[in-house]
């Protein structure tokens, strides 16, 4: 029998995370330029994300960092995981993603979140509130309302109106009823909770109800995936973004990614010890023989159509190597016969 890693799309998502002595110029353009590699590896889309005022990422205009991705490389489907819908509005929203539509015609993937500002002060300078995530499924029917010409004020989104841009939502717990009754597919995470993750999925599937985007359920799921040639190895490439993270639960501030051997070594308190541990913990990670089995174990326990990688670490190199490894694993797994 094929296995399930053959009949999967493989996907990635890059945060444009800065790295510490390294620009935020130098982040966005390490996306782009990860974007062609990741091409040549045959992966099936490329993403990038919205995050504002937070010193760790520089990725804080995904259209505008699609159109970049989208204009160096040829093949690979590019979009956003995603443009935080309660942030805009939607028809600005739409209008973006004609444009991109209309100059990739057939390359682009719009995923769209229910996310507000990290912090209070980022949420006041975009003028948004808490209670705005709670308006996203009347954003998201206005949103797709201007791609299909029904909007009542008479106004058209152009070059939006008539075109045909995949959807996604991003969700966990109401995020997935939302995608269910709107009939879209669904990105979730994250691995670290399985068991989350399966009452997501099983709640999207039972709630679906078909629509022009999607005639059936479709399921990615998202996480981070290290492969590497031994698993210290592997480990070592979830160290920088557990510490940066362990560091952000307890000073409210998301810093840039140090270099694996300073985070390991930084003195830490006993929570911050515990956050760094758990951030270490539940990912994809080992040489390629233990990620191929957790790779069919996740899609055994899910079903899921699509894994869209979230990696992040400090060090480029063992970064792509990582990608190319996993590459390896599915283009294994498809060239086995059953």
């Amino acid at each position: 029998m094929t296995s399930l890693t053959a009949r999967t799309r493989f996907s990635v998502l890059d945060r444009s995370r800065t790295r510490e002595g390294h620009t935020h110029a130098e982040a966005l353009r390490d996306t782009v330029a990860l974007a062609r590699e990741l091409e040549g590896l045959g992966y099936h889309r490329f993403w990038v994300s919205e995050h504002h005022g937070v010193p760790g990422v520089a990725g804080s205009a995904p259209t505008v960092l699609a159109a970049a991705v989208a204009a160096a490389t040829r093949t690979i489907r590019v979009g956003t995981g995603g443009v935080m819908l309660p942030n805009h509005q939607p028809l600005v929203v739409a209008e973006q993603f004609g444009v991109l539509e209309s100059l990739f015609p057939g390359r682009i993937d719009m995923g769209l979140g229910r996310s507000v500002g990290f912090t209070d002060g980022v949420r006041r300078a975009l003028g948004r509130g808490k209670d705005d995530a709670e308006d996203f499924a009347a954003q998201l029917d206005e949103l797709l309302g201007w791609f299909r010409g029904t909007s009542p004020t008479g106004v058209h989104a152009r070059p939006a109106e008539g075109l045909s841009v995949p959807p996604f939502v991003l969700a966990m717990g109401e995020g997935a009823r939302i995608a269910a009754r709107a009939g879209l597919p669904m990105v979730i995470g994250d691995l670290r909770d399985r068991e989350r993750m399966r009452r997501g999925i099983d709640h999207y599937r039972e709630q679906f109800r078909p629509s022009p985007w999607a005639s059936e359920p479709y399921v990615v799921v998202s996480g981070t995936v290290a492969v590497a040639g031994t698993p210290e190895e592997a480990r070592r490439l979830l160290i920088p973004e557990a510490w940066s993270m362990a560091y952000s639960r307890t000073h409210g501030a998301f810093p840039p990614l140090p270099p694996a051997e300073d985070a390991a070594a930084r003195a830490m308190t006993a929570k911050e010890r515990d956050f760094y541990a758990s951030g270490l913990a539940g990912h994809l990670a080992g040489t390629e023989e233990q990620v191929a089995h957790e790779l069919e174990t996740l899609l055994k326990e899910t079903g899921a159509q699509e894994v869209l990688v979230t990696t992040s670490t400090y060090d480029r190199g063992a970064l792509l190597d990582s990608y190319r490894r996993l590459a390896g694993i599915v283009n294994r797994a498809k060239n086995t016969g059953p």
